[in-house]
């Protein structure tokens, strides 16, 4: 214990030393988890449409109105052209083209019946999907009201409905910053301590220091637990400040299941997450090499977490990945028991998913160290 306390000391020594680093770890991730739940929203607003409108009609321009107040839709152009319109889309000034054709109105009255032409810029997907579904709502919408127009109160044949009362579990307000809070913070938490992992053991390797250890009475677990403790604190204290002070007091996240199942997992989490640090580091000679692959690593980690897109959703071969990923399980985790309340029986499994990570990656790290040393 007394030569892994030097080695703790002589760690920490190097880490707040480093003025440089000292930003990357405490600073970033505070700004990041400050500004990118703000943008990070999945609701889909101020899609630019573009109205080509043959009929200039009062059910025309009512209906373009009804459009425009929705709060999706920014009126992009308004006009009877549709190549005009279409140039829009080509210059990417519209989303959408909406047109009307001649006799709406009068067509309408007489046959009961009218067809709307809409064209979607595709190119992004979801604005496509979500921008298509906002404005068939809001045409059934229109529909419904002028069918009430014409149709006297006392003659409108009762007909059969369904309503749908719908409610929003652990997230009544729908508010998106509830959602991605936690799932952004188990990203920045893993960031720092696997990134800041490699590169301190790898900076050990570039300025030798590591060769004058090995030669020292120091035992390899005595240099693995002084290099991986340090960063467990850090990773610890990051969260903390993201949970406690930028969470609740910003975003006002209150965690509702337990805070000591909480960090249980935490603690088990960012020691698999720092073992996969140390694996790098035993095989990267520089510290480029680390960023590479950490980089390399951290971006499936980020994108195939269900953080932006559910896992449901993927594809099988995906899934696989998506389920072999260690950020997937936290991130699972922190909104279970952040959002839900869980209990432990909840997330049993993934404590021992997170268990079997720890074992291979600390275990593979100390095993390939012990061959490079």
């Amino acid at each position: 214990m007394r030569t892994l306390k030097f080695l703790l000391q002589k760690e920490f020594r190097q880490i707040f030393r480093n003025k440089s680093l000292l930003p990357v770890i405490f600073a970033m991730p505070i700004i990041q988890l400050l500004v990118m739940p703000l943008a990070a929203d999945y609701e889909v607003k101020n899609i630019n449409i573009a109205i080509v409108d043959h009929d200039r009609s009062p059910y025309s321009q009512k209906l373009t109105s009804k459009i425009t107040a929705s709060g999706y839709f920014r009126l992009a152009g308004y006009g009877h052209s549709y190549k005009q319109a279409y140039g829009q889309i080509e210059k990417d000034k519209a989303d959408l083209i909406l047109e009307i054709p001649a006799e709406f109105e009068k067509n309408l009255v007489r046959e009961n019946k009218q067809k709307l032409f809409i064209a979607v810029n595709a190119i992004n997907g979801t604005k496509a999907n979500l921008g298509g579904a906002y404005l068939g709502r809001i045409i059934a919408d229109f529909n419904a009201d002028i069918r009430l127009d014409w149709i006297p109160p006392q003659r409108f044949a009762p007909m059969p409905t369904i309503q749908v009362a719908s409610s929003n579990w652990f997230n009544p307000f729908l508010d998106y910053s509830f959602f991605m809070v936690p799932g952004i913070l188990a990203i920045l938490v893993t960031m720092v301590c696997a990134y800041m992992c490699s590169l301190n053991i790898v900076k050990e390797k570039e300025v030798g220091t590591i060769e004058q250890i090995n030669v020292t009475p120091i035992r390899k677990y005595h240099f693995i637990l002084g290099k991986l403790i340090p960063f467990w604190v850090i990773g610890m204290f990051v969260f903390s400040v993201g949970l406690f002070i930028v969470g609740r007091l910003v975003y006002g996240i209150v965690p509702l299941g337990s805070v000591a199942l909480l960090y249980s997992f935490l603690a088990l989490y960012l020691v698999a997450m720092l073992g996969f640090g140390l694996l790098i580091s035993t095989y990267a000679d520089t510290q480029q090499q680390a960023m590479s692959v950490v980089f390399f690593f951290m971006m499936i980690f980020l994108l195939m977490s269900g953080l932006f897109t559910p896992i449901d959703s993927m594809p099988g071969w995906a899934k696989v990945i998506a389920y072999g990923n260690p950020v997937t399980y936290f991130i699972d985790v922190m909104r279970m028991l952040v959002l839900k309340g869980s209990r432990f029986s909840d997330i049993k499994l993934h404590f021992l998913v997170i268990t079997g990570f720890a074992l291979l990656f600390n275990g593979w790290a100390v095993l390939n160290y012990k061959k490079t040393s």
